[in-house]
């Protein structure tokens, strides 16, 4: 019953600060977004574009024609809105989860339990970890295209070892208020509380479960649709 209860506190927390990464694209390059320029790096070259379409390569700047600058242009634009969509969405969804966590545990442990002080700090770390893959600086974003699957395994340690804790702070306060209230056993008390708060988690994702889902392929979308753009500029360059 423990390990369950903690799985779907996992699933609530983790899974839409991972959703937008779970899709068969994956980038090669790291994008460095300035107000005057998109610079992608990695498996393009060094490609740096300005907002009108003008291209330099590996330090070159190149001469375009019309179609190839259309291109560049478009794909600069693709970026610049896409990517600070995918980190608002990833950031939004965190938080509706621990709001939605927030919610449950005042319901089932009360407006005083430390868990809430738990999902708080899991939240922020959390966001700490998906400000590695993109990366907000006082001039624009950079993404950083390895950190997604380090990002990933640090995520689930965090959330884990977050878990120990809510589950220890849960048995706590659980054991504290039926000591005090229950004239029968206490224990079989505090076991049958502990499955109510685990029906209630697992009924609130399966609310959300959806809406993190459309996020997920939503993003999937995009980033195939930014990795073609890529492909079709940098054939269109060479």
């Amino acid at each position: 019953m423990l390990k369950r209860t903690g799985l779907a506190l996992l699933l609530l927390t983790a899974s839409q600060a991972h959703a937008e990464y779970q899709c068969s694209v994956r980038p090669q390059d790291d994008v460095i977004i300035s107000p005057q320029t998109v610079q992608v790096v990695g498996a393009s070259g060094n490609l740096q574009i300005t907002a009108d379409g003008d291209v330099t390569r590996d330090g070159k700047a190149l001469s375009l024609n019309d179609s190839q600058r259309q291109k560049a242009f478009s794909y600069q634009n693709a970026l610049r809105k896409d990517l600070p969509w995918i980190d608002q969405g990833a950031q939004q969804h965190l938080e509706k989860a621990r709001v939605a966590l927030d919610k449950v545990i005042v319901q089932q442990l009360g407006t005083d339990s430390n868990v809430r002080n738990r999902l708080t700090t899991l939240n922020d770390q959390l966001k700490q970890q998906m400000n590695r893959i993109i990366e907000h600086r006082s001039d624009g974003l950079t993404f950083h295209h390895k950190a997604i699957a380090q990002v990933e395994q640090d995520g689930r340690n965090i959330v884990q070892q977050s878990m120990g804790g809510v589950l220890q702070d849960s048995l706590n306060e659980m054991g504290v208020k039926q000591v005090a209230n229950s004239n029968g056993n206490p224990l079989q008390a505090i076991m049958g509380n502990l499955g109510g708060l685990q029906q209630a988690i697992k009924n609130e994702w399966n609310n959300q479960e959806q809406d993190f889902q459309n996020f997920g392929r939503d993003v999937c979308n995009r980033v195939t649709a930014l990795e073609t753009q890529r492909k079709d500029l940098v054939k269109a360059l060479n």
